[in-house]
């Protein structure tokens, strides 16, 4: 059987901003083309396209068709809401210095940019008898869809690593997920404190279902942590690196190429 063919690039507008806290910017973008999107994919991968200053939409998706290739970025879909036509993004804000950031950092009513996706899911079936998550704050969107979608009766233990106090937010979770945050107030400089939380947690028996991700050189440690030292089936772990301290996404992406 064929599989069903994806869908082209499709441009999105924005259709509001919202400050969820110092660091996090949510947009929720709308488009017509969101009604042949799959309903249930919060935490999959999508692509979006940055326009160039002054761009138009249809030059946008020419130079995506014929190049040259745009600025890209990797990002989690947060919420999707069919029947709206709503997609939302959270983008974490770090200044201008990454053109994702600026973007959100001067995003209005009616700009847009142009997305590609969603990818599939990345946990498909909840079975385990208890759940290992962990993010720092690009990773916090797909942590969040990912316990949004949990069994009412899961366990497990959730740590969040965020800027500051006041980026700790308020993110549904079933009862028996304890929820902890750590704070890291500067994201450039790499932290252990995530992988140091995880390796004193006394993992019970049982199936074990992980959802972590984060920057790349701590998630190299946490997962041969994970592979090594503990019991959990290689089938049971989601753990991906999102990004790298002191590389762009395309110098991130072509490194993980190479070392896979």
């Amino acid at each position: 059987m064929l599989k069903p063919k994806k869908p082209e690039p499709c441009i999105l507008t924005i259709k509001r901003v919202l400050q969820l806290t110092p660091h996090m910017i949510r947009i929720v973008f709308t488009s017509p083309d969101l009604e042949s999107r799959t309903e249930g994919c919060e935490g999959a991968n999508c692509k979006i396209f940055l326009p160039n200053k002054d761009q138009t939409q249809k030059e946008l998706l020419d130079q995506i068709k014929n190049g040259p290739r745009p600025t890209i970025r990797t990002y989690t879909v947060r919420n999707f809401r069919k029947n709206a036509l709503e997609l939302d993004i959270d983008f974490v804000a770090h200044g201008d210095e990454g053109p994702a950031s600026a973007f959100a950092i001067n995003a209005k009513v009616g700009d847009f940019l142009a997305f590609k996706g969603p990818s599939e899911v990345k946990i498909k079936d909840y079975y385990a008898d208890w759940y290992l998550l962990a993010a720092d704050m690009s990773a916090l969107p797909v942590a969040s869809a990912t316990l949004e979608k949990m069994p009412e009766d899961a366990m497990g233990i959730a740590v969040f690593e965020v800027q500051t106090k006041e980026d700790i937010q308020n993110i549904y979770a079933p009862d028996g997920i304890e929820l902890n945050w750590l704070i890291q107030d500067d994201p450039h400089i790499a932290s252990l404190a995530q992988e140091t939380f995880i390796r004193a947690i006394k993992l019970p028996s049982g199936v074990i279902q992980t959802c972590i991700a984060g920057e790349s050189g701590l998630i190299k440690s946490i997962r041969g942590f994970l592979t090594n030292e503990t019991e959990i089936l290689k089938e049971d772990i989601y753990i991906s690196g999102y990004w790298k301290i002191g590389l762009i996404e395309d110098e991130h992406q072509a490194q993980k190429r190479l070392e896979t």
